[in-house]
């Protein structure tokens, strides 16, 4: 069911609309989020800002704000919230205030949420990400900028393989948790980077 994550009355919809077909919701993957063009500091428009905000921070906040609403009260309560992260909130890329910013913020949702969610049985981890080929990841394949002011080209892994991870995290038995979970190609510029 399509869903504006950055609409308060859309999100809180698509939760009731779940509940009243499945009658509850064990889990959220909290995926959607966007990017911005690499831009000096001094440069980022509001608007752009504001954008990357809404959808990678405020949009995380209310999904897993209505998803912890029905796994605090349904019978029995619990559930799990998986959010995607980056890598880019332990190594950022160049020009890439935004995204970055709002990735350190996930990773501080996530453990709020960990520990707000335990007495209902509510757990929740965070997924870095680094270069899936995909379409929001398809440019560092044609060459990402690098630290050093150079632009070079970085493999990537195939979106199954994050997958996979997702379903490793998703599967485990309620008691137990992945709170972080880095998934990359193998050599791709992460440790090291810089």
């Amino acid at each position: 069911m399509p869903a504006d994550v950055t609409d308060e009355d859309a999100v809180r919809h698509l939760f009731d609309v779940t509940v009243e077909r499945h009658g509850r919701v064990d889990l959220l993957v909290n995926n959607a989020g966007r990017g911005a063009p690499p831009t000096e500091i001094d440069e980022i428009a509001l608007a752009d800002w504001q954008a990357v905000v809404d959808v990678n921070l405020t949009g995380m906040f209310l999904c897993l704000r209505e998803a912890f609403r029905v796994m605090r009260h349904q019978d029995p309560s619990g559930g799990r919230i998986i959010n995607n992260g980056s890598i880019s909130a332990h190594a950022p890329r160049p020009r890439s205030l935004a995204y970055t910013a709002t990735k350190h913020a996930v990773s501080g949702l996530t453990k709020q949420v960990q520990l707000d969610g335990r007495p209902y049985g509510i757990s929740c981890g965070q997924i870095d990400i680094g270069n899936a080929a995909t379409s929001m990841g398809h440019g560092v394949s044609q060459g990402a900028l690098q630290a050093d002011g150079s632009t070079r080209t970085e493999p990537t892994m195939p979106v199954d393989d994050v997958a996979r991870a997702v379903v490793l995290m998703a599967d485990l038995a309620p008691g137990s948790n992945v709170a972080s979970l880095t998934v990359l190609a193998t050599d791709m510029p992460f440790v090291g980077r810089g």
